[in-house]
């Protein structure tokens, strides 16, 4: 018999499908706050049982995507002013370590690619697009600062206020602010400026706090 061996032991599970499937609509927005997460219509939409859709939705909730309601069951977690506020807190000193530790092995291939992402970023009209080319351009920095743990806790704090962050640059001037304060970090990072550069990346993830807050209170009736 002759068949085509395939690796399982490397092939994503239904859940793990599900799971990723429904983290970026999430993050990206298309889930909005409050949505249910209903396991039979998802199940049907992935042609599989509820038992992977149940592990999915767990491991949402294990990042605090997803919260259980009583009578409602699984929905899209809604962020409050004082979560967004604790997330931003930690990002900024956090990163500022990140971005610290990074500099000294900053190399002219990687400013290289973080001026490209910045320059993508500015040109960029999708909304959609702006989260992750954002991501694209810190990661660059961080992805040398040899703190692989404070770049995994920060990714997850930015899984978390992604889809808020984008309605801020959408309904706020916070496209050129955050490209300003993104090209200032980034002279600070090519001068080897280690401090400049911790202390510019914190106030920039303070100011985003503030915008995004200033925007939340405005939807409140």
């Amino acid at each position: 018999m002759k068949l085509h061996a395939i690796d399982i032991s490397k092939s994503e599970s239904a859940a793990t499908i599900i799971f990723r499937a429904l983290q970026k609509a999430i993050i990206t927005g298309e889930l909005s706050d409050g949505t249910p997460l209903r396991q039979d219509e998802i199940a049907k939409a992935f042609r599989t049982s509820r038992f992977p859709v149940r592990e999915a939705i767990a491991r949402l909730e294990q990042q605090g995507l997803v919260t259980s309601q009583r009578y409602k069951g699984a929905v899209v977690a809604t962020l409050s002013m004082q979560d967004a506020s604790e997330i931003f807190d930690l990002r900024a000193k956090l990163e500022a370590d990140i971005i610290r530790a990074a500099v000294a092995n900053m190399t002219q291939e990687i400013t290289d690619q973080a001026h490209a992402h910045l320059d993508a970023f500015a040109a960029c009209n999708d909304p959609m697009q702006w989260g992750p080319l954002n991501r694209q351009f810190h990661g660059t920095l961080y992805g040398v600062s040899g703190l692989p743990y404070h770049v995994e806790v920060v990714e997850g704090a930015m899984d978390r206020i992604d889809r808020y962050l984008r309605a801020q640059l959408i309904m706020s001037d916070g496209m050129a602010r955050s490209d300003q304060e993104h090209r200032a970090i980034l002279r600070a990072c090519e001068a080897r400026d280690a401090e400049q550069a911790a202390r510019l990346t914190a106030e920039h993830i303070l100011a985003a706090k503030t915008s995004l807050e200033e925007q939340l209170r405005a939807q409140i009736p």
